[in-house]
Formats: structure tokens, sequence, C-alpha cells
């Protein structure tokens, strides 16, 4: 069945001080009918033993651990690689959408909205909606759909209705705000796939759920190769559902490290980076208490990365405990030193890996210098084909 170690929420949808549901009332009902749903599909074998033939024969799981021989050579590590990257659709988004759209159907849902940001939980729900011919509309920010143009192309191809959204700074945060617009006007017929392990409860809880896949299946892979659990787990931090499906399994695990690497952009000592982990304040955020960037006043600041996944204000509510009991640590890897990671992963083990990625790759390789010879495991999420058009632009296929 779905594992679920400790950490689960209260009553109220809480992670300690962070999570909760704070929708408009029209929205309640909707999500307490979720909950409801999703506790009842997740004791039914039928359910698990349907989810797990889609991971297996759709998706492609599970995803290789392989060792990063050139980079466990020249960083002093043993470097092993998660790679998400080789999921059907290109990322582990698709780990998600499978399970919620079962759960779409199993409620009787046969219009699914989502808001994307990088666009591979675009693709992945309009691939789902595809497999399982339900009505597909997402959400995107328009700078997002510029620059990941091919991703927009890969949405539509697939039969998903893509709606630009011009507002606030055109990126995830903005495509989300739109999202839960559609969803208030349209509660009855329609089903919200949320991409990431944000917003109001019960999501945090059911993508931490559906991505823990992921640290299962490394659990078991480092034990069968290595011979032992690794000493750090990595992953990038957008909202966080790569990053807590990789540390979900190992939280009872206290000697391996859990690190998450936020996107510092063009600079911590700038407004311009979306580090909410590092600096971020308490607030609510698309209906769930978070670390939140903001203004002076409160408002919302807006982010900046590199990486259109990361450029978000916020981030889970489960990041936001294991930050405050001490049990996962989080940095942030700035735009440069992200594109610097992307070619020597690219340089030294062929794998060309979404920006999102390269984050957890540049912070993989500060560990390293940090603790020559320990054993770790860096999340490859998603990737880079999509970034391929920016990167150009930005001059970097060129260095």
């Amino acid at each position: 069945m779905f594992e679920i170690i400790e950490g689960r929420p209260d009553a109220r949808g809480r992670y300690g001080e962070f999570g909760g549901c704070f929708v408009p009332e029209v929205l309640t009902p909707a999500l307490k009918a979720l909950e409801k749903a999703y506790l009842e599909a997740r004791s039914d074998p039928e359910f698990e033993k349907e989810y797990r033939r889609l991971l297996k024969e759709v998706v492609g799981r599970p995803s290789l651990l392989t060792r990063a021989e050139r980079l466990s050579q020249a960083w002093g590590a043993e470097v092993f690689l998660k790679r998400e990257d080789l999921n059907h659709t290109g990322a582990h988004k698709i780990n998600n959408t499978m399970g919620q759209a079962l759960l779409a159907m199993r409620m009787g849902k046969k219009r699914i909205i989502a808001e994307t940001g990088a666009g591979q939980h675009g693709v992945a729900t309009a691939t789902a909606c595809a497999l399982f011919g339900l009505e597909c509309i997402v959400y995107m920010g328009a700078e997002d759909v510029r620059r990941q143009e091919l991703n927009v192309h890969r949405m539509k191809l697939l039969g998903a209705s893509v709606v630009p959204v011009e507002s606030g700074t055109r990126t995830l945060k903005d495509a989300m705000n739109e999202a839960m617009r559609d969803w208030v006007t349209n509660v009855d017929q329609t089903y919200y796939l949320v991409g990431s392990a944000a917003g109001p409860h019960p999501y945090p809880l059911l993508v931490r759920d559906l991505q823990a896949v992921i640290g299962e299946e490394t659990r078991e892979q480092m034990l069968a190769q290595a011979g032992a659990l690794p000493d750090a787990v990595v992953a990038c931090v957008g909202g966080g559902s790569n990053a807590i499906g990789l540390f979900h399994t190992f939280v009872d695990d206290t000697d391996v490290r859990l690190v998450g690497v936020e996107a510092a952009g063009e600079g911590m000592e700038t407004r311009r980076h979306s580090a909410s982990l590092s600096v971020g304040k308490v607030g609510v955020l698309h209906g769930s208490r978070s670390l939140v960037l903001q203004e002076n006043e409160g408002q919302i600041a807006p982010p900046h990365s590199v990486a259109p996944g990361l450029d978000y204000p916020g981030v889970g509510p489960e990041h936001c405990h294991l930050k405050a009991i001490g049990r996962a640590e989080y940095f942030a890897v700035g735009d440069q030193e992200a594109i610097e990671a992307l070619r020597i992963l690219a340089r030294e083990e062929g794998i060309l890996c979404a920006l999102e990625s390269a984050h957890a790759v540049a912070g993989g390789l500060r560990l390293a210098r940090e603790r020559p010879g320990s054993r770790i495991v860096i999340g490859v999420s998603g990737r880079g084909d999509k970034d391929m058009p920016e990167l150009a632009k930005l001059r970097v296929t060129e260095a």
C-alpha cells in the first residue's frame, strides 16, 4: 500500500504550525470530499494495484539509480543520481498525475484543471488526461509560456487547452491563482490536479504520498548497490514535490542528511530570488500556511529563478516543518552556479538535466567538497530538453 511514515498532518491538515486549509468557503466541501475519497482509495487494494500498474507500464518505474563514475572521481565522493528524468514525459511529475487522475475518475470528475511552471506538470497532466479520456485545461504564466515553448506544444498535441496568464509576474504563482479562480467557479464538475506538495490540505499529503515512490526506490537501490544508506540525499525545492518524495522514506533515518536546494536567482542580496525557506516569513499562500517571500507590507514578493519550476514565492508546508524541527536543511544556489552544474553534468556524465535539477547537482557538489568520501544521492528531477531554447538565448550552449 502507499507507504505512510510518521509526519502525517493533524486533523486540521497542519504539520506543526504549517499547512492547514485557508480557502474560500465554496471550496471547503470539495476539499473535504477530496480528502475522504483519497483516504478511501488509499485503503482500496484495487486502486493501489492499478496505480502501481500505471507506474510500471506507463511511467516506466522503477527509475534508475546510477553511480556517477566521473563525478565521483572528480568530486571525491560517491555520487549517485536518481534518474526521474528517464520517466515517461521526462520528469517526476507523472508519478503524481497518474494517481490523481485515477482519483478524479473515482470521484466522477471529467474536467481536469492544472497549473504549471516549467511545463512538466502540465505535460504530465495532459498525458494522464489523454490516457483516460478527460478534458484538460492547463494554466501557465505567459512568461513561462515563452521560455518553455516546447512543453506548450507538447501539451497542445496531447489535447490540452493551455491558458496563458498575463497577470502579476506571469509565472507559476499567477498560474496557480488563475487555476484556483477556475476551481471556485466550476467546483462541482472540476478536479483541480495540483502539481506540487503545496496548497490547501489534503494536497500536500496526497502529492507527498504519490511521490514517495522516489524515496522508496532509492532506499532499496542504495542498499542493493552500496550495501548502505546514503549519507545525504539532495533535491531541488520549488513547491517541493520532488524533494519531499525523495526525503519522505528517509525521515526516520536520522543519519541521512536531507538537503533541499532553493533558487538564489540573481543573488540573495537582491530581491530576485525564490528562496522562501531561507528568507521567507510565515504567511498564507494558495490556501496553506507556509514560509512566503513577502514585501515589507506583507504583500507577496515577486520571485525569480532561471528555472521556471522553482520560480515560486512559497513552499510546501511539510518542508517548512522539517526545517523548523531541524530534520532537513536548505540552502540556495544562484542562476549561474546552477547553469555551470548543468554543464558539468552534461559533459562529465552525458546527462542533460533540467535547470531545476541543476540546482540539486550544484548542491551535491557543495556537499562533496564539505564531506569528501561521503555517499550522496542527487535527485535528477527532470530532463533538460525543455530548457534548450532558453539556454541558447543565454548563450550557454556556446561555452
